[in-house]
């Protein structure tokens, strides 16, 4: 099907309000972007300065915010405040790298390669990170020299409205055109699926973040695309935990109550070895965990998921008091998570539903009994109900089992020692790239396995020139199975 049929089958589904916003904003992206690809690096860069400073300001962070938890029910008002330094690190990132010229030489090769923009990109947005997402997005975006239209989330459509408005404002600051950054859903046209996925399928690129519905959206919209799989992180404790199981537990406090457990990096699960189990679950209530018992633990089950194993949307990035109080028990003020008590038995079933992804702030903790080798396995039986190709944590002082868990886990990233929300999308205490979308490779359906960020939102274009001849001999190439032929046989 050709790219014009598909249009007109996506816009089928769509008002005339939608149509016209999409064909206008698209096409003042266009021309927008054909202006500022021509523009110098060091422009770019003071671009991008510009629009990260009119989002990340530590007062206009926080009242947006306080604008987005108000608007869709979602998340913590101080912890989410930090996101503003994941900003910092996407800027950072970013202004450490070219996206002009020659970006990379290989001499030895004959290698050199040249950055080149993708065109106009949609960026999707979650209804929990109406702020971050864009900002993040934008930085990566104009600093390959994009544009970039942004689809917000229903629930948090105006927080993501006033965001871009912000780096609209940036953007006129210094000369660069504003329609650079745009965002639908303002006017007339109202956001929903149908028009989300037309802007999909009308740009040059889409960068997904989302749940699984919107990233399936993404990669069916005939457009090239970076979605992220489902989270579900999952650490492990070996017996070697036991050397320091305060900042073990302290770790998943951290990153379990980031933004009320709202991340798909938030701890979901934690693998204890059995010979510090009961000490390890003690550690947990010491740094602000609740232990459910098993009749909290059937309460809090029937809030979060139905009969079908469907996660229920009310209870997504909630405190664990309104968590208990939607479940019809209270508990005290200070507690800062739940706990539950997973089965063991990680099928598909309701009867063993806490091995799956929460977003929120309960975490269930598993047993594994002998060999480091019961751990992976049970890490791999959980990421198969959900979240492989995410990421994995390992709370251990072995170098052989951080290695063997290397080897095996079918994951993107492994945290050794970190709390993962704070972590798997970089921190400025590791190197991984700074983002706000997580690739989890073909295993979670992706097409990256990497932290999506700089070099995702460019092409490359390779200039080779002639070498010396590089070609080794058929004996060194087949080894072994080299058999001499004579000249002119078949």
């Amino acid at each position: 099907m050709s790219r014009m049929n598909s249009m007109e089958e996506v816009y089928a589904k769509l008002s005339s309000d939608q149509i016209a916003e999409i064909e206008e904003k698209f096409a003042k992206a266009d021309a927008a972007q054909k202006i500022f690809e021509k523009w110098s690096q060091e422009d770019i860069d003071r671009t991008i300065q510009a629009i990260a400073w009119k989002v990340a300001n530590t007062q206009t962070f926080k009242e947006l915010v306080k604008m987005g938890i108000e608007e869709s029910q979602f998340g913590d008002p101080v912890s989410r405040e930090n996101k503003k330094f994941k900003i910092r690190g996407v800027l950072r990132d970013a202004l450490r790298q070219k996206s002009v010229g020659i970006i990379d030489e290989i001499p030895e090769k004959g290698i050199v390669k040249y950055a080149k923009p993708v065109g106009v990109i949609a960026c999707v947005v979650p209804a929990t990170n109406p702020d971050l997402t864009p900002a993040g997005n934008a930085i990566y975006a104009l600093k390959a020299r994009n544009a970039i239209i942004f689809s917000p989330h229903p629930r948090a459509a105006k927080t993501g409205g006033r965001t871009i408005e912000l780096m609209r404002e940036g953007l006129r600051q210094v000369g660069a055109p504003e329609d650079l950054i745009q965002i639908l859903g303002q006017g007339k046209a109202k956001i929903n699926k149908d028009f989300s996925e037309a802007l999909n399928a009308k740009c040059d690129l889409v960068i997904a973040t989302g749940g699984q519905g919107v990233v399936r959206r993404a990669y069916h919209s005939g457009t090239p695309a970076y979605g992220v799989g489902a989270g579900n992180a999952t650490m492990i404790w070996d017996e070697t935990a036991k050397n320091d199981l305060y900042q073990a537990a302290h770790n998943t406090m951290l990153s379990k109550t980031s933004d009320f457990g709202s991340g798909c990096s938030a701890d979901g699960n934690i693998v204890i070895h059995d010979s510090i189990y009961a000490e390890g679950v003690r550690a947990l209530v010491e740094v602000g965990g609740y232990l459910l018992n098993k009749q909290e633990q059937d309460a809090v089950k029937q809030v979060m998921w139905d009969e079908a194993c469907h996660r229920l949307s009310n209870s997504v990035a909630l405190s664990p008091q309104r968590m208990t109080e939607l479940a019809g028990f209270s508990i005290p003020e200070d507690r800062k998570f739940l706990i539950a008590t997973g089965t063991g038995s990680y099928t598909e079933s309701y009867d063993d539903v806490w091995c799956r992804e929460k977003l929120t702030t309960l975490l269930a903790v598993h047993q594994y009994e002998g060999e480091f080798q019961n751990a992976i396995d049970i890490i791999m039986a959980i990421h198969e109900v959900g979240g492989v190709g995410h990421s994995v944590g390992i709370f251990s002082f072995d170098e052989n089992h951080i290695h063997r868990l290397a080897l095996e886990a079918h994951v993107g990233r492994i945290m050794v020692r970190q709390p993962q929300s704070k972590a798997n999308a970089g921190a400025f205490t590791n190197g991984m790239p700074m983002t706000s979308s997580i690739g989890c490779g073909t295993w979670g359906g992706n097409a990256t396995s990497e932290n999506v960020h700089l070099h995702h939102y460019m092409n490359v274009t390779w200039v080779s020139t002639e070498i010396p001849e590089d070609k080794p001999s058929d004996e060194t190439l087949f080894g072994e199975f080299y058999q001499p032929e004579r000249e002119g046989r078949a």
